[in-house]
């Protein structure tokens, strides 16, 4: 078989098992593609060259094995190959870490512009809720003067990360820290403070598809609002940013309730790929 019928034969299997996607890929072609090519040791962005590529008969049983496995267990794929990416950059991840997926990497690839200004400036990060250690991994090659500790609560999560630190060589400039947000952080202070937390609220938790319960539910549980972690973090967050820091966190679709419980913040939306409700930005001046 070509590599052209196998990938037609994946879509049509995805669609008919009403699998969900949102793991790095957004699609049943897009997801079929991407563990084809991951199988076969492919180049990720050249499908179209191999299209007719003829697959041996070793080659179609992996194949095969890992779209079945797919559709069986309903794994995202990034726990299936190991593997995720946040634009160029590669991370490792397993079941004991959320598959990294974030609106900050997108701002983090621009260097926070033009709310940063010099990015050789920024010499404190703090990454809470750090999961993989993606989002500490990409501010360190965006803040190349900076110094950033690697916040989270699952040691299990934190045993991920530090592979990445690891992968990344930057075991020099990212501490791993096991910490309730700020609870082990106490006199330190930064210029800016990522976070990308849990944030699905009580009723959306309830009707995730199984793909996500494969994930921590530490990772994404917010509370019943989706706000229980926010709260905490605007509550402190100032008492760990120097004078002008930035506080940046994404919280999914929670931006109305965010709004209504603080009418007073004085929120900016950053602009995403998915529009501006989804990152919000305070000054360390806002939250005095």
């Amino acid at each position: 078989m070509t590599l052209r019928a196998v990938l037609r034969e994946a879509v049509t299997q995805f669609q008919r098992a009403g699998l969900a996607f949102g793991h790095g890929t957004h699609n049943a072609r897009d997801e079929a593609v991407y563990l084809i090519l991951h199988t076969l040791k492919l180049p990720l962005g050249e499908l179209d060259s191999v299209l007719d590529r003829q697959l041996s008969p070793s080659e179609l049983d992996a194949v095969r094995a890992i779209l079945r496995r797919r559709v069986r267990e309903r794994t995202p794929a990034a726990y299936l190959t190991r593997e995720a990416w946040l634009g160029e950059f590669r991370f490792y991840v397993d079941e004991r870490a959320i598959v990294p997926r974030s609106f900050i990497a997108e701002l983090l690839h621009r260097g926070l512009a033009p709310w940063v200004a010099d990015a050789r400036r920024v010499r404190g990060v703090l990454d809470l809720c750090t999961g993989s250690g993606c989002l500490a991994v990409l501010a360190a090659h965006a803040f190349p003067e900076a110094r950033i500790d690697a916040a989270d609560l699952s040691a299990e999560a934190l045993q991920v990360a530090r592979r990445n630190v690891k992968d990344y060589t930057l075991g020099k400039r990212i501490r791993i820290v096991q910490a309730d947000l700020f609870d082990r952080l106490a006199g330190r202070c930064y210029d800016l403070i990522l976070s990308n937390p849990p944030y699905v609220n009580a009723a959306a938790m309830r009707a995730l598809p199984r793909e996500y319960r494969r994930e921590p539910r530490l990772a994404l549980a917010g509370g019943r609002d989706g706000l229980a972690l926010v709260r905490r973090m605007l509550a402190q967050a100032a008492d760990h940013l120097h004078p002008e820091g930035l506080l940046i966190v994404e919280i999914g679709h929670n931006r109305a309730a965010l709004e209504k419980a603080y009418p007073r913040l004085p929120f900016t939306w950053l602009e995403t790929s998915a529009g501006e409700d989804f990152v919000f930005m305070l000054r360390k001046e806002d939250l005095i």
